[in-house]
């Protein structure tokens, strides 16, 4: 009895220690999450975040079709080269991070487009990358804390049974001691800490969760369309885009729904994911405060190519831009601007992209999904009812508006969103022009 009973203090002590390291734990802000310093970053340099002397954070290099060794072919890059390389923005200062200008005949890249084929850099912790939400850090304090909780008890308890069965082993000349049949203070002991620690943990999670889920009333708000297999990112002036450009230090809430299966919004420095549902709408906001680029996943199985959702041409993945002060407002006006004018092919090319027709149509003849783009205009197409379709003007509307109007033979039938309400007028005849250059 004098051995259950040292046993139970000793139980009570671990769990007071532990109650301790809770309140410090949650008494205590990351220092990621606080806003960005009085010195402000450049648009072209991406963000440093807090790391440890001598230590090299890992840097995840986006794809660059222009960039020899990329997944569009050639030979290794010189890293002495892509040390001289600038920015393709005018006046901006030279910057290795980013990617090499185009080769003569590509299409140029923008000031904007640069930061989204910047390296990807989310240097943080063994668990997770760094947090770079305002309120991330209270989830983060609850993983930690509950991570601790579990490895603590895990070793007390562990340690108590070894040493419990060493102390009271079988051994020559012992007699076994009588087994025990009740002890207030051990079930005491038992009941109470846990219960404690339960309600702990549920008032920071319930606080934390109704944070979490409650967008301030006057948030940067951005519309998304999934669908297999792109993002569709809609701004307040009519912007759209693939990559989700935000601002800095602004709360930013994103509107979401899918035209055809589930997907899910998840951008892991934000800690924030979201199921996405068809016929539905959901949100998730966030408060960035470190200006940078950082990946964006579709955590949610969505078909053959959920592995590629939001891909480009080149192999460059969708991504999470996060503007310094001012230059998302830059971003709006420039973007418009663009899309307002240009040569109609680069437009057709860009939304060829950002649409995700990039996913299911090749550009140089192969077989994807979908049948390719190359050498179809002005074209018979043999349909699967038996007929064939000169593949003109009419049919590429068609084809975009009401996409299971006429099906061509050999392909699967209702995989191709319907674009219609989407596209203005000008996308359409970029399309168009842009399937008519591929000769």
């Amino acid at each position: 009895m004098k051995s259950f009973a040292r046993f139970s203090m000793m139980i009570g002590l671990t769990s007071a220690v532990t109650i301790a390291i809770c309140v410090a734990l949650f008494g205590t802000p990351s220092a990621d999450a606080q806003p960005t310093s009085a010195e402000p970053q450049t648009a072209t340099q991406p963000a440093q975040a807090d790391v440890p002397a001598g230590t090299q954070p890992p840097v995840v290099q986006q794809p660059d079709p222009n960039t020899p060794g990329s997944p569009a072919g050639g030979k290794a890059a010189d890293p002495a080269k892509n040390q001289a390389t600038t920015s393709t923005n005018p006046g901006g200062p030279a910057n290795p991070n980013v990617s090499p200008p185009p080769a003569a005949g590509a299409t140029q890249r923008t000031w904007y487009e640069e930061l989204a084929y910047r390296p990807i850099q989310e240097e943080g912790t063994f668990w997770m990358p760094k947090s770079v939400n305002i309120v991330a850090d209270d989830s983060d304090s609850m993983f930690y804390a509950t991570l601790g909780l579990s490895a603590f008890f895990f070793i007390a308890i562990a340690g108590a049974v070894i040493y419990l069965v060493i102390k009271y082993r079988h051994r020559p000349g012992h007699k076994p001691e009588p087994s025990a049949g009740h002890n207030d203070a051990l079930e005491i002991t038992w009941t109470v800490i846990p219960t404690i620690i339960c309600v702990f943990l549920f008032y920071y999670g319930w606080r934390t969760y109704v944070q979490v889920v409650t967008p301030p009333n006057k948030a940067v708000e951005v519309n998304l369309l999934a669908k297999r297999w792109t993002w569709n990112f809609t701004h307040s002036n009519g912007v759209e885009d693939s990559d989700l450009h935000v601002p800095v230090n602004k709360p930013v809430r994103v509107v979401m729904t899918s035209t055809d299966v589930l997907h899910a919004f998840y951008a892991p420095v934000m800690r924030v994911k979201q199921d996405i549902i068809p016929r539905r709408y959901t949100y998730v906001w966030f408060h960035a405060t470190k200006p940078g680029t950082y990946r964006l996943t579709c955590a949610e199985y969505c078909g053959t190519d959920h592995s590629q959702m939001g891909m480009t041409q080149d192999g460059r993945r969708a991504v999470v831009v996060v503007h310094q002060e001012g230059d998302y407002e830059r971003y709006l006006a420039d973007k418009q601007a663009l899309e307002g004018g240009g040569d109609p092919i680069d437009h057709g090319k860009r939304l060829y992209e950002k649409k995700g027709c990039v996913t299911c149509h090749s550009i140089d003849g192969s077989a994807r999904i979908g049948p390719s783009f190359k050498g179809v205009f002005g074209k018979p197409q043999a349909m699967a009812d038996g007929s064939k379709v000169v593949a003109d003007e009419n049919y590429l509307r068609e084809s975009l508006m009401v996409p299971n109007a006429k099906t061509r033979a050999g392909f699967p039938a209702g995989t191709m969103p319907a674009f219609e309400g989407q596209l203005k007028e000008r996308d359409i005849e970029g399309i168009i022009a842009f399937i008519k250059s591929l000769e």
